[in-house]
């Protein structure tokens, strides 16, 4: 909706793409991807169409009712870039990277945070699940995880919770454009345990990044500070068992979980292909 009534009211008052984002102080393409519904705006683009088109705060309005405003502010700029990311690297030493949480797992997840209200938590857990659609475009990023092997044994939730997550695991690795690496606990002192992150390329070529951090993470686009993550990345990359290796120990972890269920195969058909 906001989409539409963009072009709408820009239209209405004779600007091309161009001459609006020239207004606004915003590019021609990003003008572009907002009306074609590809990036999310943001609340300050929403101000400036109110301003030039004369509105009485209507696409402020429609900004308040998208999904995208349902994240806490800390996290939309991260969001917008990750939208547009044609792979993405993370690094996670103590939780499941988010785009690969169960709703259940993700629920216990958000549930600790100090002070959350019911309406926050189911606000904040439907982002979280929209943002894993990515992963479900005809053409979705490359997404190469490295964990822990802390995070399979950290029990979040009940024993329930964390069967469901570790099989989760296990399925979205079958997927062509996802890969799981594991540093196992032999590993000892390294580069990781700082905190979390997670780095946005696009055709090849890191952009951005967002760390973890307390009590909230940042995003940020300074080159010198990507290059670091992104030898951090490589070197954890370095320690991480091969993709077969962490497929078999999260399998086993999976059996030692769930003693009855059928051994898993996707280490097989992972060397298989």
């Amino acid at each position: 909706m906001f989409a539409f009534e963009l072009r709408r009211y820009r239209q209405a008052a004779a600007l091309t793409q161009a001459q609006l984002g020239d207004r606004m102080g915003f590019s021609d393409s990003m003008v572009n991807m907002i009306e074609l519904a590809k990036r999310p705006p943001s609340r300050r683009f929403a101000e400036l169409c109110d301003q030039i088109f004369g509105l009485d705060g209507t696409m402020v309005r429609l900004y308040t009712a998208t999904t995208w405003n349902k994240a806490p502010e800390y996290l939309r700029p991260w969001l917008e870039e990750e939208e547009q990311a044609t792979g993405l690297r993370t690094w996670q030493p103590t939780i499941v990277p988010g785009l690969l949480q169960t709703q259940a797992y993700t629920r216990e997840i958000l549930a600790a945070t100090p002070g959350i209200t019911d309406e926050e938590l189911q606000k904040r857990l439907a982002n979280r699940m929209q943002r894993q659609a990515i992963l479900q475009r005809d053409r979705p990023p490359v997404l190469n995880v490295v964990m822990d092997e802390a995070v399979l044994h950290r029990m979040i939730g009940d024993i329930e919770v964390m069967r469901e997550q570790l099989r989760h695991l296990l399925e979205i690795a079958r997927h062509p454009r996802v890969t799981i690496q594991i540093v196992p606990s032999a590993v000892r002192a390294h580069c990781g345990l700082a905190g979390g992150f997670i780095i946005a390329e696009r055709n090849g070529s890191p952009y951005a990044a967002y760390t973890d951090a307390q009590p909230f993470g940042r995003t940020f686009d300074d080159r010198l500070l990507i290059a670091e993550l992104v030898l951090r990345y490589d070197a954890l990359r370095a320690e991480a068992l091969p993709f077969s290796q962490s497929l078999r120990l999260l399998e086993e972890t999976v059996k030692q979980n769930d003693p009855e269920a059928p051994r898993c195969t996707v280490a097989q058909e992972q060397l298989q292909r």
